[in-house]
This record gives structure tokens, sequence and C-alpha cells, in this order.
């Protein structure tokens, strides 16, 4: 009896499961662009900073440029770096530093450390867009300015 009654809840979750007209669901990214704009700059005026931006939208401070070599958007590069969100909660560091190809991390790294010589040390503002976008990534919720205290130890 028990293996009837088993063989039926299956059969009824099988035939309930999906249909041929069952579509799936598709959640559309939300554009955080202006948002994000606002968030860094309310950053910026609130603890006195000023910020120069790329044609993409990255907020960059360069607080020291750095005598060494220049990497490109493709070197492979040794960061000691703090991340954290606007409201100051790190979400990730390296103090020693982390090396790290530019063609493998998030577009505002990518853009941003190749402002700076080796040697020299700064502040990327990263909004969303060239961050981890729109959706929760781990412990980044989705349309979260990134900030990065950077300092590039060598061009490897």
């Amino acid at each position: 009896m028990k293996y009837i009654a088993i063989l039926l809840l299956v059969t009824t979750m099988v035939s309930c499961g999906s249909s041929d007209d069952a579509k799936p669901i598709v959640v559309e990214p939300i554009d955080y662009t202006a948002i994000n704009e606002e968030e860094i700059n309310a950053y910026l005026t609130a603890n006195d900073l000023v910020s120069e931006t790329t044609a993409s939208g990255l907020h960059y401070i360069i607080e020291n440029q750095g005598d060494g070599a220049k990497p490109t958007a493709t070197s492979n590069v040794t960061v000691a770096y703090r991340g954290y969100f606007l409201n100051g909660n790190v979400f990730d560091q390296s103090t020693e530093g982390l090396a790290i190809g530019l063609d493998q991390v998030i577009a505002g790294w990518t853009e941003g450390i190749p402002l700076f010589n080796e040697g020299g040390n700064g502040v990327l503002l990263v909004p969303s867009h060239l961050g981890y976008g729109s959706f929760d990534y781990s412990s980044i919720p989705g349309g979260s300015v990134l900030v990065f205290d950077i300092e590039l130890l060598s061009v490897n």
C-alpha cells in the first residue's frame, strides 16, 4: 500500500512539474548609473574629497602617482587594497598584496589600476556597472558602489 502511495505521489509531482507552456522567469537588471553617481557625489562631499571621473563613470583620486612602470588593462600586477562600501563596511582586503591579471577583475579595476604608476596609491570609487552589477554577488548587494583604497605595489 505504501508503494502505491509513493507511486501516486511521484506521478502527481511529475505531471505537475512542468509543461511546454512554462516560461522561465527572467529578472531584468536595474540601471543604477544615476543613483550611483548621486551616491558617489554625496560621499565625496561628506568626506571633503575631490575626484576625477572617466568617461565610463569611474571616479578616482590619485594620492601619489608613483614613478615606476605603468600597467595596461592586460597587465599582471600586485596590488595592496582595502575594499569597502560607502558606509565604511569592509568587504575584502589584502594588505600583503594580491597578484592578479587586470583582465581577470571587475571593470573598475581594469580601467582604474592603469591610472597609477608602480608605487602609486589612491582611491577608486566604482559604480555598480563597473563592479558586480545590479544583482547580489557573494556578500556584495546588487547596485553597490565599491570603494577601494589601492596601492600598486608592482607591475609583474
